[in-house]
């Protein structure tokens, strides 16, 4: 399959679908930006201390850090909704949550980014190329998580990088498709991101489907 049969598909995916992906988009906005802005205000004292003072006090930047781990199962299940949007079922923005009451797939989910950036960073501390292509390799651990719940950290980031052999650079190219969207949607102040990363991540979530899981499929056969 073609990239541009890919995001066609991604985009035929998304019909009737575009109001709930921009809405999720802006909940998601919310919980990342404004959330963590309050909390500091708050610990700072207030508006005017907050806003008058160079650097956060200390217990805001460790709420931050905190928040910041605490986000990513929210992060992840977000690819896992546009995943689901794709095989045909409808964009729920209550299911973006679901993922911290199954039991302790949150804290594996913040186990392997952790391990993700780990590698990501220690490869890339060779050169700059070693570092993306290894970005990619391990790039479909998360979205192999949804299928395959049973997996641990390892497990997952070792069974994308032997799946992914021979489609990283497809990838890569997938994502280069998408620059000239980016500009453009940088010159909207932003607003236009808000329907990009859902085409983004449904296009992502259509490459998964159609060259990753469809692996599983072959073995079987």
């Amino acid at each position: 399959m073609t990239l541009s049969a890919l995001k066609r598909q991604a985009r035929q995916s998304l019909k009737g679908k575009w109001g709930a992906a921009v809405l999720l988009m802006i909940v998601y906005f919310l919980m990342n930006t404004i959330v963590p802005i309050v909390v500091e205000v708050i610990i700072s004292g207030g508006w005017s201390a907050w806003s008058a003072q160079e650097n956060p006090p200390a217990a805001a930047e460790i709420f931050n850090l905190l928040y910041s781990l605490a986000l990513i199962p929210l992060g992840v299940a977000i690819y896992w909704v546009f995943l689901d949007a794709y095989r045909g079922e409808a964009i729920d923005i209550a299911d973006i949550f679901t993922v911290y009451g199954e039991g302790k797939m949150w804290l594996k989910l913040i186990g392997t980014s952790i391990l993700y950036g780990i590698f990501v960073v220690l490869w890339s501390l060779l050169l700059v190329i070693p570092g993306i292509i290894k970005a990619l390799s391990y790039s479909q651990a998360f979205f192999l998580f949804r299928d395959h719940p049973e997996y641990g950290a390892l497990e997952a980031i070792r069974e994308s990088k032997k799946r992914m052999k021979g489609y990283k650079w497809k990838l890569f190219l997938l994502y280069l498709s998408f620059i000239g969207w980016g500009i453009l949607s940088i010159l909207t102040l932003g607003i236009g991101l808000l329907w990009l990363i859902p085409y983004v991540y449904t296009s992502l979530a259509a490459f998964y489907e159609e060259f990753i899981r469809t692996q599983e499929e072959e073995i079987v056969e």
